[in-house]
């Protein structure tokens, strides 16, 4: 089977990676990869709340951008690029409350130096995985810069 991915996945070195950001702040987990698309978890409480006690938009955010991201240093080979996002579109289309999210991203078109992702999110308990939130995100990817001291 084809896949997306330059390299082989490791889903433990992934959140291993991730521990120590955003994503350990907010519990945010890979759990899964297909040959082209990822999933994560993410819990819904009180990190990831508004004050009114729903999931807050800017945690489904930073789930969806930190799949499409994730999954574009994917296709272009961890530290073999840079990527960043350029745009990113929510819409919030119900809410939850407690338990847990999952994202999925897939390639809308993968490009040489634009990823354009799609990333639904559901109620992980939900089986017939109703939206509560999608997204689109662009990514730019570009060489790398040599660190500041690798002149020396």
């Amino acid at each position: 089977m084809t896949t997306l991915w330059k390299n082989p996945v490791d889903l433990q070195f992934l959140n291993q990676k991730n521990d120590q950001t955003i994503h350990g702040a907010l519990g945010i987990v890979i759990t899964q990869i297909g040959p082209d698309y990822l999933e994560g978890t993410m819990p819904v409480d009180q990190r990831t709340h508004q004050p009114a006690g729903l999931l807050h938009g800017g945690a489904s955010a930073v789930l969806a951008e930190s799949l499409g991201s994730i999954a574009s240093l994917l296709v272009v080979g961890i530290g073999e690029k840079t990527c960043v996002g350029t745009e990113l579109n929510l819409s919030h289309l119900r809410g939850i409350r407690s338990g847990e999210v999952t994202g999925r991203v897939t390639p809308i078109r993968v490009g040489q130096s634009i990823h354009v992702w799609e990333i639904k999110i559901w109620d992980s308990a939900d089986v017939d995985h109703k939206l509560i939130c999608i997204a689109r995100l662009s990514v730019m990817t570009r060489g790398r810069r040599p660190s500041p001291d690798s002149s020396k």
